[in-house]
């Protein structure tokens, strides 16, 4: 398959771009390089531009002969989300019109796009499947459930066809530590857990342990970027094989408390992680985490690696890698 791949130079993209290269397909990627390294990319083609350039993505798009996109790029950070929304609707939502325009007129129909979990905001029950109401809670959320019915809408009315892909808590590294996420740029606990571990950070914060969970700390499913590689791929062979357009989680269906993520760094790592505990956060959620069985019955995926295989192959990413991609 050719594919492109927008904002395949960050963290899950490229991984995937590995994954498909790896694979045999030709990857061409696009990407602002606002948060993107070159690094990450090893030997894929790089394209420097914005999805919303609808000339330059139609082109590519002709040039290489492309039969599907994998679309990952947008904005995440739930927090600027809620302090700046003009940027998340303009890049994430009016962003992806723009790109699935091109393609259209580039004659692509086939489409996998970079979903979240927190669509569903806090869930009712847990484990959550695809049938739970979607109830976003920021406009970083917000953005990506109106681009997932928007994808919808492109189906019916241009023959557009779609997976959403859902994905619970991203993390880990390749196993051969060649690339990993950048912690410069990142939010997310495991990577803030080893930058506190390996002295490059102060303690880490624990926003609340009075929670309804064995701990008393939040509870996450976390899963391995490699196995979310591994969907992608799956997800554009079903595609490519004639499937519908869907929406489908993707996790481990195992839930970790911000506690047993230290706990699993201090054991694999063999260094103690300072720990600060302060009070709850507006909005977290107790517990979430992922009812997989749908993906597994549409695209035969299941996730294969645990806690410890995430936490492994981080630490070994992240000590080798003090300043990210600039060490």
């Amino acid at each position: 398959m050719n594919v492109l791949v927008t904002g395949g130079a960050g963290y899950i993209g490229s991984h995937t771009v590995r994954l498909l290269t790896a694979e045999g397909h030709t990857v061409v990627v696009l990407d602002s390089m606002e948060f993107g390294h070159r690094a990450a990319l090893i030997d894929a083609e790089l394209v420097v531009g914005d999805i919303a350039d609808r000339p330059l993505v139609t082109e590519l798009c002709t040039r290489h002969q492309i039969e599907q996109v994998v679309h990952f790029a947008a904005y995440k950070n739930v927090g600027e989300s809620m302090q700046r929304p003009e940027k998340y609707w303009l890049n994430n939502v009016t962003g992806t019109v723009h790109l699935v325009e091109a393609v259209l007129a580039a004659g692509v129909r086939n489409l996998v796009f970079s979903s979240s979990c927190s669509v569903y905001g806090t869930p009712a029950s847990v484990p959550v499947d695809e049938s739970a109401a979607l109830h976003p809670e920021s406009v970083y959320a917000e953005s990506k459930a109106i681009t997932e019915r928007l994808l919808h809408w492109y189906g019916e009315t241009a023959g557009l066809r779609s997976v959403s892909l859902r994905y619970f808590n991203a993390a880990g590294a390749s196993a051969d530590g060649r690339i990993g996420e950048d912690w410069s740029q990142s939010l997310n606990l495991v990577p803030l857990v080893m930058k506190a571990a390996l002295g490059r950070a102060g303690a880490i914060k624990v926003f609340g342990n009075d929670y309804p969970t064995p701990d008393g700390t939040c509870i996450r499913d976390y899963i391995h970027v490699d196995d979310l590689a591994t969907a992608h791929l799956a997800a554009l062979t079903y595609l490519a094989g004639g499937g519908d357009t869907t929406a489908l989680n993707l996790g481990t269906g195992v839930g970790s408390s911000v506690l047993e993520v230290i706990a699993a760094t201090e054991r694999i790592g063999g260094l103690p992680v300072p720990v600060e505990i302060t009070p709850r956060r507006i909005g977290d959620p107790v517990s979430t985490y992922a009812d997989p069985t749908l993906a597994h019955e549409v695209l035969g995926w299941t996730a294969t690696r645990d806690l410890d295989d995430i936490i492994t192959s981080a630490w070994q990413w992240h000590a080798a890698n003090l300043d990210g991609y600039a060490s």
